[in-house]
């Protein structure tokens, strides 16, 4: 664990240090597949602006850093729904559980769907009768350890799978995290990677056509079965590194800063800030803003609250809200339970 360690160490190093992009005015927007992995999950971290890679401590650390899952003391239910953009609906299901000497185990899923349309063609506008949907999902699994009292890394493995009406897509990614508390007043370093992996390819019958080599030569056959190439696309990668510094206002009050960038391969560099305020770990109000220097970004102020208490002994209830202004986009709202035993 501790070559894994120092392994995953020098990868967060080379991914910082690698350049975003070869040309700094082309932003690279649109250019990976599965866009779906970009949409970041939890009440809590959204409405922290989503500057939440080194305070990730909870069951939504399996999306923002798989490290995080080290520091729980119990197991976790975390359950995450989003109404996404253009009324498509957005969920995430996380779970869990320490594992003892092995460490602690963590296991999501997650899918984005729109629902079913309509086929519609030049001859038949109004539908054919039929009916076609696009779904996108993944699941994955996730062992973190900490390595010292201090220091703690994770690690996820992915499957990915996108679909639209007969053709589909599938490739495994890795997710590699670090989390560090440093000896001056508490102030945490964390690091991730995100869907490190291979790249996604459409395959299926909707690609297929007739196809005649020769249309110039008379005799031969014009309705060669044939399929178009697809091309492959990859994955949308994600370098973060952030900042937190927590603050003990009273026995009662607590203040949590937490400053994060992050280095997209499909995009430029952007940072998030947010801060949370605690009233005797049951009331939580938390404001944020995202994507600070993203150009032609429509993200910006997000606001929410939490809730906590305790029930049948030892189980912990956490119920959390997140809005988030997406511009032009209008807004986005966000509701997230988690169930600790």
């Amino acid at each position: 664990m501790k070559r894994l360690g120092i392994l995953s160490c020098i990868l967060l190093f080379i991914a910082a240090a690698s350049p975003a992009q070869s040309i700094r005015d082309v932003t690279k927007v649109g250019t990976t597949a599965a866009p779906f992995l970009e949409i970041e999950v939890g009440s809590r971290a959204i409405a922290m602006g989503g500057a939440y890679v080194a305070i990730a401590s909870d069951a939504s650390a399996l999306y923002w850093n798989p490290s995080g899952i080290a520091r729980m003391r119990q197991g976790e239910v975390f359950f995450s729904h989003t109404n996404w953009l253009a009324d498509t609906k957005y969920d995430f299901a996380g779970l869990v559980v320490p594992a003892g000497r092995l460490g602690t185990l963590g296991f999501m899923f997650s899918t984005l769907n729109m629902g079913e349309m309509k086929v519609r063609t030049v001859l038949y506008p109004e539908g054919t009768g039929e009916l076609f949907d696009a779904n996108s999902f993944m699941f994955g699994g996730t062992l973190a350890r900490n390595l010292t009292d201090r220091f703690s890394i994770g690690m996820s493995v992915k499957w990915i799978h996108e679909s639209i009406w007969h053709m589909r897509s599938s490739a495994l990614a890795v997710d590699i995290g670090t989390l560090f508390t440093t000896p001056f007043n508490g102030l945490l370093l964390g690091m991730s990677i995100s869907n490190f992996g291979g790249k996604l390819q459409l395959f299926g019958k909707d690609t297929q056509i007739k196809y005649d080599p020769d249309p110039t030569a008379y005799g031969n056959n014009s309705k060669i079965d044939a399929y178009l190439h697809t091309n492959a696309w990859s994955l949308p990668l994600i370098f973060r590194v952030g900042v937190a510094y927590p603050l003990r206002l009273s026995a009662s009050n607590k203040l949590l800063l937490a400053l994060d960038a992050a280095h997209p391969n499909n995009n430029t560099e952007y940072m998030n800030l947010g801060a949370e305020y605690g009233f005797r770990e049951n009331l939580y109000l938390r404001f944020g803003y995202k994507s600070l220097f993203l150009k032609d970004s429509e993200e910006g102020l997000t606001l929410g609250a939490g809730f906590a208490y305790r029930m049948l002994g030892n189980i912990r209830v956490h119920l959390d809200y997140a809005y988030a202004d997406f511009g032009i986009l209008n807004t986005v709202q966000r509701f997230s339970l988690g169930l600790l035993f």
